[in-house]
């Protein structure tokens, strides 16, 4: 492997690799066992994230004094996440997903521990640097659906990262509906209330690289790659036919990118303020993280369906049906009364699936269109463009709202979520198979 040092291919004997080769139940039974080793770590880096989606936004607010920043923890905690991202992937392609996945989730849990220093000594500056390392979580949470993809057939990979992302539900729907048992934790140690969610995040963390650094032998992503090359040791390949793929694996690639920025512009931006909006017309933490966790469960938890759906029905659709979805969330949220939680937990919930839906039809196109001796490295590129956009989308979304309103910014991102149909329909007529 080009990124690959040696070292770390030795782990995986000649013998053993020759062993998978020619067993596709041995191969079966290490996809099954990966995929439940990073199920579990995505139950503990769900918990991780909630905390900055839920509380991140208030407690800028309440440190800085006015609304028109209160999107900043987000957009700081993006683009934490598009640097880490690019750091997990250059690991993962030159390490092994292994040694990527745990780097990240430990140096998110340190970003939690920042968050929480910076609360108890008032110190904005130090908020700020510790909310773009805390990023580092959420990059790796979701680099961690490709590890699950290494070793799936074309016809399991949405499924695959669908069963790992809906793990994630657990932690990260516990996660909002803890904050006032967590906010009491935290005045029990004499600190802010809303330090307590950065607490259970920090361990979340720190036990989901755990999880991954003991458990994740052998590495899927090594394995994947010198199976490749014995493969090709044996197999000729023409130039002329590597040239065409590479050239359909480029649009496969942009074609899946595009899709999951625009479903994370638009995700963001409502999901961030809508904590805000809420606490300006009387509802308390408990009634935020009710909403958030619904959000959040409705951002995982329907993956294992919408994965066989991706798989079955094609990329094209599910993103189309992502753009559409998106489109109802915005036109909900800025039609719901502010005291109706029934109508923002539907418009929240409609937002979430509509997330899913783009992130792993996206997703699929990304493992499509790329090899394991480039895969990490790639898909680590596509996810900073990702967190970039959620960066912007976050920035932006409470300068909308301080000046004209929450309902119009959702009402913004449902339109820009229509962009998705003419641009997937522009793919097929390339000739993009999506």
């Amino acid at each position: 492997m080009q990124h690959t040092k040696h070292n770390d291919l030795s782990e995986v004997s000649s013998a053993w690799l020759e062993r998978y080769r020619h067993s596709p139940a041995e191969q079966k039974a290490l996809y099954k066992r990966t995929l439940t080793i990073v199920s579990i770590s995505q139950i503990f880096g769900g918990a991780g994230l909630a905390a900055g989606v839920t509380v991140g936004a208030l407690l800028a607010q309440q440190m800085l004094g006015t609304d028109a920043y209160a999107g900043v923890p987000s957009a700081l905690l993006t683009l934490g996440s598009a640097g880490a991202a690019l750091l997990v992937g250059r690991f993962s392609q030159r390490y092994g997903r292994r040694i990527g996945l745990t780097v990240g989730f430990l140096l998110g849990g340190l970003g939690a521990v920042g968050v929480i220093l910076a609360a108890v000594w008032s110190n904005v500056w130090l908020l700020f640097a510790a909310l773009l390392l805390y990023g580092s979580g959420t990059a790796t949470n979701l680099q961690a659906r490709y590890a699950g993809t290494d070793l799936a057939s074309s016809k399991q990979r949405a499924t695959a990262v669908s069963t790992a992302m809906v793990f994630t539900t657990f932690g990260a729907v516990a996660g909002p509906n803890l904050v006032n048992v967590m906010g009491n934790v935290a005045l029990f140690f004499h600190m802010p209330a809303l330090t307590g969610p950065f607490m259970l995040a920090a361990v979340a963390y720190f036990m989901a690289g755990i999880v991954l650094f003991v458990l994740l032998r052998p590495d899927p992503l090594v394995v994947a790659e010198r199976l490749r090359m014995l493969q090709q040791a044996v197999t000729n390949v023409d130039s002329a036919q590597s040239v065409s793929e590479q050239s359909g694996d480029k649009k496969g690639i942009i074609a899946g990118a595009v899709v999951m920025v625009l479903t994370q512009v638009v995700m963001v931006a409502i999901m961030t303020m809508t904590p805000v909006h809420m606490r300006h017309h009387g509802h308390d933490l408990g009634a935020i993280g009710l909403v958030i966790g619904f959000h959040i469960g409705a951002m995982y938890l329907p993956s294992l369906v919408t994965g066989m759906l991706v798989d079955r029905l094609g990329r094209a659709a599910m993103a189309i049906a992502s753009g559409i979805t998106l489109l109802l969330a915005g036109m909900i949220a800025a039609l719901a009364p502010a005291d109706s939680m029934i109508l923002l937990i539907v418009a929240l919930c409609l937002l979430g699936l509509g997330w899913n839906l783009g992130l792993i039809s996206g997703t699929a196109l990304i493992v499509d269109s790329t090899e394991a001796s480039t895969r990490a490295k790639v898909q680590g590129s596509v996810d900073v463009l990702i967190a970039l956009s959620g960066a912007a989308g976050g920035a932006l979304s409470g300068m909308v709202v301080a000046g004209a309103s929450y309902p119009i910014l959702s009402l913004a991102g449902g339109g820009v979520s229509l962009l998705l149909i003419p641009f997937v329909i522009w793919s097929r007529r390339k000739g993009q198979s999506v």
